[in-house]
Protein backbone atom coordinates (compact mmCIF):
# COMPACT_ATOMS: atom_id res chain seq x y z
CA UNK A 1 0.00 0.00 0.00
CA UNK A 2 2.72 2.49 0.95
CA UNK A 3 4.54 2.01 -2.35
CA UNK A 4 1.49 3.41 -4.13
CA UNK A 5 1.28 6.33 -1.71
CA UNK A 6 5.04 6.83 -1.95
CA UNK A 7 4.75 7.28 -5.73
CA UNK A 8 1.93 9.74 -5.19
CA UNK A 9 3.93 11.62 -2.58
CA UNK A 10 6.89 11.86 -4.91
CA UNK A 11 4.64 13.65 -7.36
CA UNK A 12 2.89 15.56 -4.60
CA UNK A 13 6.01 16.78 -2.85
CA UNK A 14 5.82 19.80 -5.10
CA UNK A 15 2.16 20.41 -4.40
CA UNK A 16 2.93 23.05 -1.83
CA UNK A 17 5.92 24.17 -3.87
CA UNK A 18 5.00 23.42 -7.49
CA UNK A 19 1.52 24.72 -8.13
CA UNK A 20 1.09 26.16 -11.61
CA UNK A 21 -0.71 29.30 -10.50
CA UNK A 22 -1.91 30.55 -7.16
CA UNK A 23 -3.97 33.59 -6.39
CA UNK A 24 -4.83 35.67 -3.41
CA UNK A 25 -7.41 38.32 -2.52
CA UNK A 26 -7.29 40.99 -5.19
CA UNK A 27 -4.69 38.91 -7.14
CA UNK A 28 -1.98 40.88 -5.36
CA UNK A 29 -2.17 42.94 -2.18
CA UNK A 30 -3.15 46.59 -2.23
CA UNK A 31 -1.21 48.93 0.04
CA UNK A 32 -2.64 52.04 1.66
CA UNK A 33 -0.37 55.09 1.32
CA UNK A 34 -1.50 56.47 4.66
CA UNK A 35 -3.16 54.91 7.68
CA UNK A 36 -5.77 57.24 9.16
CA UNK A 37 -8.65 55.19 10.55
CA UNK A 38 -7.89 54.18 14.11
CA UNK A 39 -11.11 52.16 14.44
CA UNK A 40 -9.93 49.46 12.05
CA UNK A 41 -8.40 46.21 13.30
CA UNK A 42 -5.64 45.49 10.78
CA UNK A 43 -4.42 41.99 10.04
CA UNK A 44 -1.39 41.09 7.93
CA UNK A 45 -1.02 37.43 6.93
CA UNK A 46 2.32 35.93 5.91
CA UNK A 47 3.20 32.46 4.70
CA UNK A 48 2.87 29.94 1.93
CA UNK A 49 -0.04 28.58 -0.12
CA UNK A 50 -2.03 27.84 3.05
CA UNK A 51 -2.10 31.59 3.61
CA UNK A 52 -3.10 32.10 -0.02
CA UNK A 53 -5.96 29.62 0.43
CA UNK A 54 -4.99 27.38 -2.47
CA UNK A 55 -6.99 24.31 -3.50
CA UNK A 56 -6.34 22.07 -6.53
CA UNK A 57 -7.78 23.40 -9.78
CA UNK A 58 -7.37 27.09 -8.94
CA UNK A 59 -6.01 29.53 -11.47
CA UNK A 60 -5.61 33.29 -11.72
CA UNK A 61 -9.35 33.72 -12.21
CA UNK A 62 -10.24 31.76 -9.07
CA UNK A 63 -11.17 33.37 -5.80
CA UNK A 64 -9.94 31.48 -2.75
CA UNK A 65 -11.94 30.98 0.41
CA UNK A 66 -9.25 29.84 2.78
CA UNK A 67 -8.53 30.40 6.45
CA UNK A 68 -7.47 34.02 5.89
CA UNK A 69 -10.79 34.89 4.25
CA UNK A 70 -12.60 33.30 7.17
CA UNK A 71 -10.33 35.10 9.63
CA UNK A 72 -11.39 38.38 8.02
CA UNK A 73 -15.04 37.44 8.56
CA UNK A 74 -14.34 36.53 12.16
CA UNK A 75 -12.73 39.92 12.68
CA UNK A 76 -15.87 41.63 11.37
CA UNK A 77 -17.85 40.04 14.21
CA UNK A 78 -15.69 42.11 16.57
CA UNK A 79 -15.39 45.38 14.64
CA UNK A 80 -14.19 47.03 11.45
CA UNK A 81 -11.47 44.79 10.02
CA UNK A 82 -8.96 44.99 7.19
CA UNK A 83 -6.71 42.17 5.93
CA UNK A 84 -3.60 42.37 3.77
CA UNK A 85 -2.74 38.89 2.50
CA UNK A 86 0.95 38.57 1.67
CA UNK A 87 0.88 34.78 1.27
CA UNK A 88 3.04 33.34 -1.51
CA UNK A 89 2.57 29.88 -2.97
CA UNK A 90 5.62 27.65 -2.62
CA UNK A 91 7.29 29.84 -0.01
CA UNK A 92 9.77 28.27 2.40
CA UNK A 93 11.09 29.69 5.64
CA UNK A 94 14.26 31.08 4.04
CA UNK A 95 12.13 32.74 1.33
CA UNK A 96 10.00 34.41 3.99
CA UNK A 97 13.15 35.52 5.82
CA UNK A 98 14.55 37.11 2.66
CA UNK A 99 11.25 38.84 1.88
CA UNK A 100 10.83 40.31 5.37
CA UNK A 101 14.44 41.51 5.34
CA UNK A 102 13.70 43.34 2.08
CA UNK A 103 10.65 44.89 3.74
CA UNK A 104 12.80 46.08 6.66
CA UNK A 105 15.36 47.52 4.21
CA UNK A 106 12.56 49.12 2.16
CA UNK A 107 13.88 47.68 -1.07
CA UNK A 108 12.47 45.61 -3.88
CA UNK A 109 13.34 41.92 -4.07
CA UNK A 110 13.01 39.63 -7.07
CA UNK A 111 11.30 36.27 -6.88
CA UNK A 112 14.62 34.51 -7.48
CA UNK A 113 16.34 36.54 -4.75
CA UNK A 114 13.53 35.63 -2.41
CA UNK A 115 13.75 31.93 -3.22
CA UNK A 116 15.19 30.13 -6.27
CA UNK A 117 12.43 28.81 -8.54
CA UNK A 118 9.68 30.79 -6.82
CA UNK A 119 8.83 32.84 -9.92
CA UNK A 120 7.52 29.72 -11.63
CA UNK A 121 5.28 28.76 -8.71
CA UNK A 122 3.29 31.85 -7.81
CA UNK A 123 3.07 34.55 -10.52
CA UNK A 124 2.14 37.18 -7.91
CA UNK A 125 5.57 36.89 -6.29
CA UNK A 126 7.12 39.37 -8.74
CA UNK A 127 4.69 42.12 -7.79
CA UNK A 128 4.78 41.35 -4.07
CA UNK A 129 8.57 41.46 -4.13
CA UNK A 130 8.65 44.66 -6.19
CA UNK A 131 6.39 46.37 -3.63
CA UNK A 132 8.20 45.09 -0.55
CA UNK A 133 9.00 48.64 0.55
CA UNK A 134 5.27 49.48 0.66
CA UNK A 135 4.63 46.52 2.93
CA UNK A 136 6.67 48.13 5.71
CA UNK A 137 3.99 50.72 6.51
CA UNK A 138 1.29 48.04 6.37
CA UNK A 139 3.17 45.81 8.81
CA UNK A 140 3.97 48.79 11.05
CA UNK A 141 0.24 49.59 11.28
CA UNK A 142 -0.93 46.01 11.87
CA UNK A 143 -2.69 44.97 15.05
CA UNK A 144 -2.18 41.29 14.23
CA UNK A 145 0.32 39.35 12.10
CA UNK A 146 -0.23 35.68 11.32
CA UNK A 147 2.41 33.27 10.00
CA UNK A 148 1.86 29.88 8.38
CA UNK A 149 5.21 28.62 7.13
CA UNK A 150 7.29 25.45 7.19
CA UNK A 151 5.17 23.02 5.21
CA UNK A 152 7.36 23.27 2.13
CA UNK A 153 10.50 22.79 4.24
CA UNK A 154 9.01 19.64 5.80
CA UNK A 155 7.86 18.01 2.55
CA UNK A 156 11.29 16.43 2.00
CA UNK A 157 10.78 14.59 5.28
CA UNK A 158 7.28 13.44 4.31
CA UNK A 159 8.44 11.95 1.03
CA UNK A 160 11.49 10.12 2.44
CA UNK A 161 10.42 9.10 5.96
CA UNK A 162 10.01 5.43 5.06
CA UNK A 163 13.49 5.20 3.53
CA UNK A 164 15.35 6.64 6.50
CA UNK A 165 16.72 4.79 9.47
CA UNK A 166 15.82 6.10 12.92
CA UNK A 167 19.21 7.80 13.18
CA UNK A 168 18.88 9.32 9.71
CA UNK A 169 15.35 10.50 10.49
CA UNK A 170 16.52 12.13 13.71
CA UNK A 171 19.39 13.87 11.90
CA UNK A 172 17.06 15.04 9.14
CA UNK A 173 14.60 16.46 11.65
CA UNK A 174 17.35 18.25 13.57
CA UNK A 175 18.57 19.81 10.32
CA UNK A 176 15.07 20.96 9.32
CA UNK A 177 14.22 22.22 12.78
CA UNK A 178 17.43 24.26 13.03
CA UNK A 179 16.75 25.84 9.65
CA UNK A 180 13.16 26.62 10.68
CA UNK A 181 14.24 28.12 14.01
CA UNK A 182 16.94 30.31 12.44
CA UNK A 183 14.73 31.57 9.62
CA UNK A 184 11.51 32.14 11.56
CA UNK A 185 13.35 33.71 14.50
CA UNK A 186 14.81 36.21 12.04
CA UNK A 187 11.32 36.89 10.65
CA UNK A 188 9.76 37.44 14.10
CA UNK A 189 12.66 39.64 15.22
CA UNK A 190 12.26 41.84 12.16
CA UNK A 191 8.47 41.98 12.47
CA UNK A 192 8.77 43.04 16.10
CA UNK A 193 11.33 45.70 15.19
CA UNK A 194 8.90 47.17 12.65
CA UNK A 195 5.90 46.91 14.95
CA UNK A 196 6.57 46.23 18.64
CA UNK A 197 2.85 46.49 19.46
CA UNK A 198 1.50 43.91 17.01
CA UNK A 199 0.31 40.52 18.21
CA UNK A 200 1.90 37.64 16.30
CA UNK A 201 0.27 34.22 15.86
CA UNK A 202 2.33 31.39 14.37
CA UNK A 203 0.82 28.07 13.29
CA UNK A 204 2.40 24.67 13.73
CA UNK A 205 2.28 22.12 10.89
CA UNK A 206 -0.18 19.30 10.38
CA UNK A 207 0.82 15.90 9.02
CA UNK A 208 -0.93 15.66 5.62
CA UNK A 209 -0.47 11.92 5.09
CA UNK A 210 -3.23 9.58 6.36
CA UNK A 211 -2.67 6.36 8.23
CA UNK A 212 -3.70 4.41 5.14
CA UNK A 213 -0.35 5.41 3.60
CA UNK A 214 1.58 3.14 5.92
CA UNK A 215 1.14 1.70 9.38
CA UNK A 216 4.88 2.20 9.90
CA UNK A 217 5.36 5.74 8.57
CA UNK A 218 2.19 7.31 10.00
CA UNK A 219 3.34 7.27 13.65
CA UNK A 220 6.75 8.59 12.56
CA UNK A 221 5.13 11.53 10.80
CA UNK A 222 2.86 12.15 13.77
CA UNK A 223 5.91 12.15 16.04
CA UNK A 224 7.65 14.58 13.68
CA UNK A 225 4.60 16.87 13.71
CA UNK A 226 4.50 16.65 17.49
CA UNK A 227 8.17 17.56 17.78
CA UNK A 228 7.58 20.44 15.40
CA UNK A 229 4.78 21.74 17.64
CA UNK A 230 7.10 21.58 20.65
CA UNK A 231 9.69 23.52 18.64
CA UNK A 232 7.20 26.26 17.74
CA UNK A 233 5.92 26.43 21.34
CA UNK A 234 9.48 26.71 22.66
CA UNK A 235 10.35 29.44 20.17
CA UNK A 236 7.18 31.37 21.07
CA UNK A 237 7.95 31.04 24.78
CA UNK A 238 11.43 32.42 24.18
CA UNK A 239 10.12 35.47 22.30
CA UNK A 240 7.36 35.98 24.83
CA UNK A 241 9.94 36.18 27.61
CA UNK A 242 11.53 39.03 25.62
CA UNK A 243 8.28 41.00 25.56
CA UNK A 244 6.95 39.90 22.18
CA UNK A 245 3.17 39.39 22.08
CA UNK A 246 3.21 35.98 20.42
CA UNK A 247 0.96 32.92 20.48
CA UNK A 248 0.82 29.57 18.70
CA UNK A 249 -2.20 28.39 16.72
CA UNK A 250 -2.18 24.63 17.37
CA UNK A 251 -3.52 23.42 14.06
CA UNK A 252 -1.71 20.08 13.85
CA UNK A 253 -3.69 18.23 16.52
CA UNK A 254 -6.97 19.01 14.76
CA UNK A 255 -5.86 17.07 11.67
CA UNK A 256 -4.73 13.91 13.46
CA UNK A 257 -6.85 11.01 12.25
CA UNK A 258 -8.82 13.31 9.91
CA UNK A 259 -6.27 13.81 7.16
CA UNK A 260 -8.53 12.22 4.54
CA UNK A 261 -11.51 14.41 5.42
CA UNK A 262 -9.61 17.68 5.89
CA UNK A 263 -7.29 17.63 2.86
CA UNK A 264 -7.37 16.89 -0.86
CA UNK A 265 -5.12 13.88 -0.34
CA UNK A 266 -7.45 11.62 -2.35
CA UNK A 267 -6.88 14.00 -5.28
CA UNK A 268 -3.16 13.61 -4.72
CA UNK A 269 -2.88 17.07 -3.18
CA UNK A 270 -2.06 17.77 0.45
CA UNK A 271 -3.69 21.19 0.74
CA UNK A 272 -6.69 21.57 3.05
CA UNK A 273 -10.17 21.34 1.62
CA UNK A 274 -12.92 23.69 2.76
CA UNK A 275 -13.42 21.69 5.96
CA UNK A 276 -9.70 21.86 6.61
CA UNK A 277 -9.48 25.60 6.01
CA UNK A 278 -12.46 26.20 8.27
CA UNK A 279 -10.75 24.12 10.95
CA UNK A 280 -7.56 26.19 10.63
CA UNK A 281 -9.59 29.40 10.80
CA UNK A 282 -11.37 28.20 13.93
CA UNK A 283 -8.04 27.49 15.66
CA UNK A 284 -6.72 30.94 14.75
CA UNK A 285 -9.94 32.67 15.83
CA UNK A 286 -9.99 30.86 19.17
CA UNK A 287 -6.33 31.76 19.69
CA UNK A 288 -6.94 35.41 18.85
CA UNK A 289 -10.45 36.14 20.14
CA UNK A 290 -11.25 33.12 22.27
CA UNK A 291 -14.10 31.92 20.06
CA UNK A 292 -15.12 31.06 16.50
CA UNK A 293 -18.47 32.20 15.13
CA UNK A 294 -20.04 29.39 13.10
CA UNK A 295 -21.87 30.12 9.83
CA UNK A 296 -25.69 30.09 10.05
CA UNK A 297 -27.54 26.88 9.25
CA UNK A 298 -27.93 26.29 5.52
CA UNK A 299 -31.71 26.30 5.82
CA UNK A 300 -31.63 29.84 7.22
CA UNK A 301 -32.84 31.96 4.31
CA UNK A 302 -32.82 35.40 5.90
CA UNK A 303 -29.74 37.57 5.88
CA UNK A 304 -28.11 38.02 9.27
CA UNK A 305 -27.11 41.53 10.37
CA UNK A 306 -24.35 42.13 12.92
CA UNK A 307 -24.20 45.64 14.34
CA UNK A 308 -21.05 46.43 16.33
CA UNK A 309 -20.67 42.73 17.15
CA UNK A 310 -24.30 42.16 18.16
CA UNK A 311 -26.82 40.33 16.00
CA UNK A 312 -29.84 42.40 15.04
CA UNK A 313 -32.93 40.45 16.10
CA UNK A 314 -36.20 41.98 14.94
CA UNK A 315 -39.60 40.85 13.60
CA UNK A 316 -39.01 43.21 10.67
CA UNK A 317 -36.79 40.93 8.62
CA UNK A 318 -34.35 42.21 5.99
CA UNK A 319 -35.57 42.09 2.39
CA UNK A 320 -33.52 41.37 -0.73
CA UNK A 321 -34.76 43.32 -3.75
CA UNK A 322 -32.88 43.86 -7.03
CA UNK A 323 -29.73 42.45 -5.40
CA UNK A 324 -29.84 45.08 -2.65
CA UNK A 325 -30.45 44.39 1.00
CA UNK A 326 -33.17 46.51 2.60
CA UNK A 327 -33.88 46.96 6.29
CA UNK A 328 -36.51 48.75 8.32
CA UNK A 329 -35.31 52.29 9.09
CA UNK A 330 -36.18 52.19 12.77
CA UNK A 331 -34.31 48.92 13.31
CA UNK A 332 -31.04 50.36 12.01
CA UNK A 333 -31.55 53.67 13.78
CA UNK A 334 -32.02 51.91 17.10
CA UNK A 335 -29.15 49.49 16.49
CA UNK A 336 -26.50 52.10 15.69
CA UNK A 337 -27.74 54.65 18.22
CA UNK A 338 -28.91 57.25 15.70
CA UNK A 339 -32.06 59.40 15.81
CA UNK A 340 -34.79 59.77 13.20
CA UNK A 341 -37.57 62.17 12.38
CA UNK A 342 -40.43 61.20 10.04
CA UNK A 343 -42.17 63.81 7.83
CA UNK A 344 -45.63 62.66 6.72
CA UNK A 345 -45.94 65.46 4.17
CA UNK A 346 -42.86 64.45 2.22
CA UNK A 347 -42.86 60.75 3.19
CA UNK A 348 -39.26 61.11 4.23
CA UNK A 349 -37.10 60.17 7.20
CA UNK A 350 -34.24 62.35 8.43
CA UNK A 351 -31.64 60.21 10.22
CA UNK A 352 -28.90 61.79 12.30
CA UNK A 353 -25.78 60.26 13.82
CA UNK A 354 -23.21 62.64 15.27
CA UNK A 355 -22.60 65.32 12.67
CA UNK A 356 -23.92 63.22 9.79
CA UNK A 357 -27.42 63.38 8.34
CA UNK A 358 -29.14 61.13 5.81
CA UNK A 359 -32.56 61.95 4.37
CA UNK A 360 -34.49 59.09 2.78
CA UNK A 361 -37.68 59.71 0.79
CA UNK A 362 -40.04 56.89 -0.13
CA UNK A 363 -39.94 56.32 -3.89
CA UNK A 364 -37.03 58.71 -4.54
CA UNK A 365 -34.08 57.51 -6.63
CA UNK A 366 -31.63 59.49 -4.53
CA UNK A 367 -30.91 59.93 -0.82
CA UNK A 368 -29.43 63.07 0.69
CA UNK A 369 -26.17 62.44 2.54
CA UNK A 370 -25.13 65.60 4.37
CA UNK A 371 -27.06 67.58 1.77
CA UNK A 372 -25.59 65.81 -1.26
CA UNK A 373 -27.85 63.72 -3.48
CA UNK A 374 -26.58 60.14 -3.84
CA UNK A 375 -28.20 58.00 -6.58
CA UNK A 376 -29.55 54.59 -5.62
CA UNK A 377 -30.57 51.76 -7.93
CA UNK A 378 -33.93 51.20 -6.28
CA UNK A 379 -35.74 53.57 -3.92
CA UNK A 380 -36.92 53.12 -0.36
CA UNK A 381 -40.40 51.65 -0.06
CA UNK A 382 -43.15 50.88 2.42
CA UNK A 383 -43.53 47.22 3.33
CA UNK A 384 -46.42 45.82 5.32
CA UNK A 385 -45.45 43.66 8.28
CA UNK A 386 -48.56 42.39 10.00
CA UNK A 387 -50.77 45.47 10.37
CA UNK A 388 -47.89 47.94 10.15
CA UNK A 389 -46.34 49.73 7.19
CA UNK A 390 -42.60 49.92 7.69
CA UNK A 391 -40.23 52.09 5.67
CA UNK A 392 -37.44 49.95 4.19
CA UNK A 393 -34.18 51.50 3.02
CA UNK A 394 -31.07 50.19 1.24
CA UNK A 395 -28.77 49.00 4.01
CA UNK A 396 -25.41 49.94 2.48
CA UNK A 397 -26.45 53.44 1.46
CA UNK A 398 -28.05 54.42 4.74
CA UNK A 399 -25.38 52.99 7.03
CA UNK A 400 -22.34 54.12 5.04
CA UNK A 401 -23.97 57.55 4.77
CA UNK A 402 -23.94 57.71 8.56
CA UNK A 403 -20.21 56.95 8.59
CA UNK A 404 -20.33 53.25 9.38
CA UNK A 405 -18.43 50.51 7.57
CA UNK A 406 -20.64 47.91 5.86
CA UNK A 407 -19.32 44.56 4.67
CA UNK A 408 -21.34 41.65 3.34
CA UNK A 409 -20.27 38.01 3.35
CA UNK A 410 -22.20 35.93 0.86
CA UNK A 411 -20.74 32.76 2.40
CA UNK A 412 -22.09 33.65 5.83
CA UNK A 413 -25.16 35.49 4.46
CA UNK A 414 -24.25 38.15 6.97
CA UNK A 415 -23.94 41.94 6.79
CA UNK A 416 -21.45 43.48 9.23
CA UNK A 417 -21.96 47.07 10.40
CA UNK A 418 -19.11 48.60 12.38
CA UNK A 419 -17.84 52.06 13.32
Amino acid sequence: MFKQWKKRLAAMTGTLTLTAVLIGPGVAPAYADEVTDQNTYRIVTLGDSLTVGYEPGMDMNSKPYGFVDRLYEQGLFHGRTEVTNLGIGGLKTDGLKHYIQAVVDERAITAEEMQPGLSGIDPRTKQIGAEAAKAKNVIAAADLITITIGGNDMMSLVSTVNTLSDEQLKAKMEELFKSYTDNVSSVITNLHSMNPEAAIVVADQYNPVPKIASEASYPKLLDAAGEFTKLVDSMADSFSSQGVDIKVAHVAKKFVGSELTMTHILKEDIHPNQYGYETIASVFAETIWGSYKNPPAQEQAQMRIMVKGQELNTPYKPILRDNLNYVAIQDIVNAVGATTKWDNKTSSATITYGDRTVVVTIGAKTVLVDGTAVPIDTPAFLHKVGKEDKAYVPLAVIVSGLGFDVQYSAKLRTAFINL
